[in-house]
């Protein structure tokens, strides 16, 4: 599949590397109390299919909060006067439609920033945003944000979009990092836009969690078919239930694969060995959850002040404007 004409790809993610450190994450996770696995294991294809399925359930609010308040403001998304859109985590770039089409109907956008790990999903991508704003530059960057933000491209002034509330995938002292790194990469009055899910009834989190239907627990239980399939493991899903759980004391919810039966699991690609009680959890998210006051004093901490502050009706979800200052 072509890109359009005026895009182009930089690949920073050495492959061999991340693999090795992705290898390293199940190592300490999988040694931790209790045992956890990265997020970044429910996602192969059908893995990605099944979040877009997850998205459209009738219990998660996120994803149709967040677009509608990215319609509801494209006023607002236009008065920026935003040349260079950056997206961290930029995926399919669905919703990122609605902020294009506000910025670029304003007439200042000149160049898109789509950031991800997948080289193939930047080019579908590309390849299907270049032929609806065949005005704009693409360049997409295959890396990751937990290394390559410094080596974000911005030109005149920039829009750092971070959405679907995934900041909240990151621990207090994770996520600490995170914006001190955005705040060195980023220029003085460069702009940042951020997803953030509200804090609210946990009975309203947890459902969105585990669904009536089973799609978040076959979601979740993707992660070991995938785990299986990369590093020669053998874990069996079926032997694990779903659960979705409140932390209170930590203001997240946590997603966990409970086994249902003692036994050791084992990986061939990484020689390990883990005994698993029954009973015994596997962490495998969590996804903290904020109040607007607290989440603008984390920014302010680590070198951004915000600015505008739109809340979804309901006040589910919200989308913070933060401006980088010193």
């Amino acid at each position: 599949m072509s890109t359009s004409p005026g895009s182009h790809i930089e690949v920073l993610l050495d492959e061999q590397s991340w693999r090795e450190a992705r290898d390293a994450g199940v190592r300490s996770g999988l040694a931790a109390t209790p045992p956890e696995l990265s997020p970044v294991w429910f996602y192969d294809e059908r893995g990605s299919n099944l979040f877009d399925d997850i998205t459209r359930l009738p219990e998660y609010y996120q994803t149709r909060a967040e677009r509608r308040l990215l319609r509801d403001h494209a006023d607002d998304l236009a008065a920026l006067d935003i040349e260079t859109l950056v997206e961290l985590g930029s995926g399919t770039s669905d919703k990122t439609v609605e902020i294009l089409g506000a910025l670029e109907g304003a007439g200042s956008l000149r160049t898109y920033v789509p950031f991800d790990v997948s080289e193939a999903t930047l080019r579908d991508a590309i390849a299907k945003l270049g032929a609806q704003f065949p005005t704009l530059a693409f360049h997409g960057i295959v890396g990751d944000f937990h290394q390559h933000l410094g080596q974000i491209p911005t030109a005149g002034r920039t829009l750092v979009a971070f959405l679907g509330g995934t900041i909240g995938n990151l621990r207090p002292a994770e996520r600490g990092r995170f914006v001190d790194d955005l705040a060195s990469a980023m220029d003085d009055d460069d702009l940042l836009l951020i997803g953030i899910d509200l804090l609210k009834d946990p009975t309203v989190i947890v459902a969105a969690y585990d669904d009536a239907a089973g799609v978040t627990a076959a979601f979740n239980r993707n992660s070991l078919v995938v785990l299986d399939r990369e590093l020669g493991a053998d874990f069996d899903p079926e032997d694990f239930d779903h659960i979705a759980r409140w932390n209170e004391d930590e203001g997240w919810i946590e997603m966990r694969l409970r086994a249902r039966r003692p036994g050791p699991a084992t990986s061939a690609a990484l020689d390990l060995v883990i005994d698993l009680r029954e009973g015994e959890d596997l962490l495998t998210e969590i996804s903290a959850k904020f109040t607007p006051d607290r989440f603008a004093a984390e920014l302010g901490a680590h070198g951004f002040r915000a600015d505008q502050t739109w809340i979804s009706e309901g006040d589910e979800f919200a989308l913070v404007v933060a401006r980088r200052c010193r």
